[in-house]
């Protein structure tokens, strides 16, 4: 038997299933097993709504894309080479993000009559025999039979628990497809069912069994390869946004010598921040699982006043629930991070679906003149910065900061070029210190060149004063119900908020030139397919540029410069138009939106469509 392998420059895998077939677990150990490799990618793991959809539903169906390239990846790509469907309904809800010619991998047990019926396929009606594939490679594996086989001397195991493993057939056929080994794969087995023997050796078993199908099997004749990318030199890992996230928090705990205190309500997609700093008790993180959003952020609020780095995490609800706890820090003017993952709304909306729907809410969902800054994440790595930044902010600027990021970024993972930690800024940290003239007496509010007011841990000698959430007099901090005042303490207040754009970078263009026909502005997750769309038009040689906000309130102070150097400007958005009015009041521009609200990111092509309609309309 002669075989080939085909080097590619890309390739995008989308493996689904249902909801118990392990496929959110097969994608992730193909790409901790592809970025090890040093090879560039970008994921989008698709989960399904219901948590519990009947099996074998087109509701139930959870996916998982991948794109891995030799080349810069910013997307998880528009369209996928390969589908790893392994039963019928999730070939039906996936088979329109297929490219023509693509290969499509089956379990041809998922596509029986009973599984065909629950997709809502006619009666009588297989895809797998009626031609309607013939535009695409169609391999054929009997992965349930043949998981089974490869277990048939694990006398101790049940029908259920053998299948259970099919995934693991799946992926060393897979791995065998890319040219990869097993080790990163059998080491996470090791770790994971180390106490489990018979789980372990079957896992491995089916493994090792799917990899060899594809090694003796004479029909599959091709094997593919991607070359390491061309990365800047450092040492990488595998990331997940909400992984980044917390670990930017606790680098900021570390720098700022602050102990960090998370106080959360188990939300999704945020729950996953409060599990992983759970576990990092050896860095002096405390983590408290409220019953409740309010009681969530009332203890970080209380953490901060103490003298702590007081953190809560929620999404698109349970943020609505802590407005009112979010008005009382504005009032207290105590540091404070507040992080949204935002999800599809309103109420419970699309739990599992991605939107970048919160912007106003974070801007104005709050009773009275209530400012707060905001800074949202671009990428999986870049909440990493994005998190050490909203602490340096909160700290330094005695404020609450909202930190947007989303489910797309929570849950995706790329390759990340962790810094040490030498090369982290420092935070400084100045809590007011103890006076032991009783003559004078401490006025909490007496502010600095940035409008700050000194941070009084209670206890310390001299620094009694008053908290509380209603309006203080300025300087003393006392009660006060006068006009005057309350005009004069709502003014401050947005102005210390204005006066964090003196304090944080100058707004840079991602690519293009600083003047042009059409300026592409983003925020958050629309950040790769704008990238990689803008750069695909100034290669054919439009006159197009994009700006990327990191800091959306207070914006960057030579935005309103930047906008006015372009014809038109476009804003793509996961939402019905959100910071395209911000942009309208504050510059006075003419701004045209693209929005998209299906629970999934914008791609690439479609926004090369919508930038090349615009650019021709003049």
């Amino acid at each position: 038997m002669t075989r080939t392998e085909q080097t590619l420059q890309d390739v995008v895998i989308k493996f689904a299933g249902d909801s118990g077939d392990g496929m959110q677990l097969t994608g992730q150990q193909f790409t901790n097993n592809t970025a090890l490799l040093g090879i560039d990618l970008a994921t989008f793991p698709d989960f399904p709504a219901e948590i519990r959809a009947p099996i074998g539903t087109l509701p139930g169906v959870s996916g998982f894309q991948l794109h891995f390239s030799s080349n810069k990846v910013y997307t998880p790509g528009d369209i996928a080479d390969v589908l790893v469907a392994m039963n019928a309904a999730a070939l039906k809800v996936n088979l329109k993000s297929i490219k023509p010619g693509g290969k499509i991998i089956v379990n041809i047990d998922g596509f029986d009559a009973k599984n065909l019926r629950l997709a809502n396929y006619p009666e009588g009606v297989n895809p797998l025999e009626d031609g309607s594939l013939d535009n695409f490679e169609v391999i054929k594996i009997d992965v349930t039979r043949l998981t089974r086989e490869a277990l048939k001397d694990f006398t101790d195991l049940g029908t259920k628990e053998r299948d259970r493993a099919k995934n693991m057939f799946v992926l060393g056929f897979i791995y065998w497809m890319y040219d990869r080994t097993l080790d990163t794969t059998i080491a996470f087995l090791k770790e994971k069912f180390g106490k489990k023997e018979s789980i372990l050796q079957s896992n491995i078993k089916v493994l090792q069994a799917g990899y060899n199908y594809g090694d003796t099997t004479e029909t599959f004749t091709t094997r593919y390869k991607v070359e390491k990318a061309k990365l800047p030199a450092g040492t990488y890992r595998s990331i997940m946004g909400n992984q980044a996230l917390a670990y930017g928090l606790i680098a900021a705990s570390q720098k700022s010598g602050l102990p960090l205190f998370l106080g959360s309500y188990p939300i999704t997609p945020a729950s996953d921040i409060l599990h992983e700093l759970s576990k990092h008790k050896a860095f002096g993180v405390k983590t408290f699982q409220a019953e409740d959003e309010i009681a969530a952020i009332s203890s970080s609020i209380g953490a901060s006043y103490g003298g702590a780095l007081g953190v809560t995490t929620t999404s698109g609800p349970g943020m609505a629930l802590k407005t009112e706890a979010m008005g009382l820090a504005v009032m207290l003017e105590i540091p404070l991070v507040i992080v949204d993952i935002q999800r599809g709304g309103p109420s419970t909306g699309l739990p599992t679906k991605t939107e970048q729907s919160d912007l106003m809410q974070a801007y104005y969902g709050r009773n009275g003149e209530c400012p707060m800054p905001i800074i949202a994440s671009a990428t999986p790595s870049d909440c990493f910065d994005v998190a050490y930044e909203a602490c340096r902010i909160a700290v330094q600027h005695m404020t609450p900061v909202i930190l947007l990021s989303d489910g797309y970024i929570a849950n995706g993972a790329e390759p990340w070029r962790f810094p040490k930690s030498a090369d982290l800024k420092p935070i400084e940290v100045k809590f007011a210190a103890a006076q032991q003239n009783t003559d004078s007496k401490f006025q909490p509010y007496l502010r600095d060149e940035k409008l700050v007011r000194p941070w009084a841990i209670p206890g310390t000698a001299g620094l009694e004063h008053r908290i509380g959430g209603l309006e203080k007099q300025d300087i003393t901090g006392n009660v006060s119900y006068d006009p005057d005042n309350h005009q004069h303490m709502v003014k401050t207040r947005q102005e210390k908020v204005d006066k964090i754009a003196d304090y944080i970078p100058l707004q840079q263009l991602d690519s293009g030139a600083e003047t042009g026909d059409l300026l592409v502005i983003g925020w958050g997750s629309t950040y790769g397919a704008i990238k990689s769309a803008v750069l695909e038009l100034q290669q054919q040689g439009y006159s197009v540029s994009h700006a990327h906000l990191r800091y959306v309130r207070p914006f960057p102070k030579n935005l309103g410069n930047i906008i006015k150097n372009f014809k038109q400007v476009l804003v793509p958005e996961i939402n019905n138009g959100q910071l395209i009015k911000i942009l309208r009041d504050q510059f006075l521009v003419d701004a045209k939106g693209y929005n998209k609200i299906m629970g999934i990111p914008i791609t690439k092509t479609e926004l090369i469509t919508e930038i090349k309609r615009i650019l021709q309309q003049k």
